[in-house]
């Protein structure tokens, strides 16, 4: 057996009752805690909790962690629901593109963007994509994030988009971290359907789809459903598709423009509807109630200067709101959490309780998880991060660019050790 003990927490925050699956609208504005705290665990799970005072006598310190927490917080660890985190190369050279002026979908009709990213990756022999994928990935445990989802989309052909998801897999296998895993395979129309689109539909849908079921390559199905790339009706036929072999949607919708994919999604019952950036009051509408989850990719919107997603017009519709680094090569080229809290409170407008609750709560049910991680709750995984000593919660996304994460522990177990375990 395994043991935990963390003591003197200056307060542990995101208490939850089990079966809480969603914090929604302005109830997100509060993150419940405890002061002066302590939290026990035993094989990876949460055992206990409560105020110093009532910590009980411990008699058998055998096998036992203890972690003295003195002036820092415990909080659940960030669950980032949409990333792209298996690539081949960066894209700077579209960066610098971008500086001088043009603009995302410039780039892509001459050649650049995901249509760049997928002819490296199809070149990239497997071993050497899993390496760089794992790096990343740990690279994310580090700086909080115990639970994430990764999708394809990077291949665009029936043997690299399977490639993508043997991948994930593989990092499954040997990460500690919770994952999930989408089909994005309608990201891009590949330059050899160009001239028949249903035909690659037809790829999708009949060949990819059923073998990525049969070997449970994925948890979902993604479209990017977008003026120049997907339609709703093509969304829609990969969805009914994806259903068929119990792969649920997850799909990216609004990112630039409204063409009615957010209706469609619900219509689907997908899990989640991602990016959101350009929203009309019908979309929102179509969202309230839905049981779809909006995800907002605030850094995303950083680095292209779009618009940020209307968080606080989701939240007054009472949406449980989740928050997503969209870590990919071309867009968002960071899978940290730590910079989407201040962009979600900077730029979005969230308080750091509405912001913390989308990255722990929130995220983990945009990958159904929430009922191992999103909140310190008895029964839970003991996936934490404990800060270094900062004076407040709202220091955290005030002070950005800074790094206050002293330790992360996966199932109780440190991925990263800080000054508390010294």
């Amino acid at each position: 057996m395994r043991g935990l003990l963390i003591k003197n927490a200056k307060a542990i925050y995101g208490l939850r009752p089990a079966g809480q699956n969603t914090v929604n609208g302005r109830a997100m504005a509060e993150l419940p805690a405890i002061h002066d705290a302590w939290l026990t665990a035993e094989d990876g799970l949460i055992t206990a909790f409560g105020p110093m005072a009532d910590l009980p006598g411990i008699t058998d310190w055998s096998g036992l962690t203890v972690i003295d927490a003195t002036g820092r917080f415990v909080l659940p660890g960030w669950c980032d629901p949409h990333t792209h985190s298996i690539f081949a190369a960066p894209r700077e050279e579209e960066f610098v593109d971008k500086i001088n002026g043009l603009s995302y979908q410039e780039i892509a009709a001459r050649g650049g963007g995901i249509l760049n990213s997928a002819m490296k990756l199809r070149a990239m022999a497997e071993e050497e994509l899993f390496a760089k994928a794992k790096a990343r990935v740990e690279a994310m445990m580090h700086q909080g994030t115990v639970a994430l989802e990764i999708k394809s989309g990077y291949g665009l052909s029936l043997d690299s988009e399977l490639k993508m998801l043997r991948i994930a897999k593989r990092l499954k296998e040997v990460l500690p971290v919770r994952m999930k895993t989408t089909l994005l395979a309608a990201h891009a129309l590949p330059p050899e359907f160009k001239a028949d689109r249903t035909a690659y539909l037809d790829l999708i849908c009949e060949q990819l789809i059923p073998q990525v079921a049969k070997e449970e390559l994925a948890d979902y199905v993604d479209v990017f459903c977008e003026t120049n790339y997907f339609t709703v009706p093509e969304m829609e036929r990969v969805l009914v598709a994806g259903a068929a072999h119990g792969l649920r949607g997850k799909v990216h919708v609004n990112q630039f423009t409204s063409i009615g994919g957010i209706q469609a999604a619900v219509k689907h019952g997908a899990l989640s509807v991602d990016h959101l950036e350009v929203m009309e009051p019908a979309d929102i509408e179509a969202l309230a109630g839905s049981g779809t989850i909006p995800t907002l990719l605030p850094s995303c919107s950083f680095f292209l200067r779009i618009p940020y997603g209307p968080a606080r017009q989701l939240m007054e519709r009472d949406l449980p709101v989740a928050l997503a680094t969209d870590h990919n090569p071309g867009t968002t080229p960071s899978g940290n959490m730590n910079f989407v809290l201040s962009l979600a409170c900077i730029q979005m407008r969230m308080l750091p309780e509405e912001a913390i609750n989308a990255m722990t709560m929130n995220s983990a049910a945009a990958m159904e998880v929430s009922d191992e991680l999103g909140s310190i709750t008895v029964g839970k995984r003991a996936s934490l991060i404990i800060t270094k000593e900062v004076p407040s919660l709202a220091y955290l996304p005030y002070a950005f660019g800074s790094d206050h994460i002293d330790t992360v522990l996966i199932d109780g177990t440190p991925v990263r050790s800080g000054s508390v375990l010294a």
